[in-house]
């Protein structure tokens, strides 16, 4: 994904994605270990945070959204989850998503004054 702001955090790496659709639409909490470019804002016009990247290709992933499968949870390795949306493959086979509110990365903590 090219063009991220400088105002955007980033995480690079191997994220698990966890189905959590119903399992009549092909999720079943069945996980897939893929490399994942993450990205994300908060957006001051919602009042939240907005995070978008994409996956790497994972033919079970693709199995599972052609099934129905669109519901996801992104959890990283230190732990940092979001709930995301995937959309259809790309050219390379990987898929996008997208999700609002909590990130599946580390973003900085804000202080608020009283």
């Amino acid at each position: 994904m090219s063009g991220f702001d400088d105002e955007e955090e980033e995480y690079r790496g191997t994220v698990t994605i966890v189905l959590q659709d119903p399992p009549e639409s092909g999720g079943s909490g069945e996980s897939f270990k893929v490399k994942a470019h993450l990205a994300g804002h908060f957006s001051p016009l919602t009042g939240d945070y907005r995070w978008k990247g994409r996956l790497s290709a994972d033919p079970g992933l693709t199995e599972a959204y052609k099934s129905g499968a669109r519901t996801v949870i992104v959890r990283t390795p230190d732990g940092h989850e979001g709930v995301g949306v995937l959309d259809s493959a790309n050219l390379w086979g990987g898929h996008p998503v997208s999700g609002s509110g909590t990130p599946p990365f580390a973003v900085p903590q804000i202080e608020l004054d009283d």
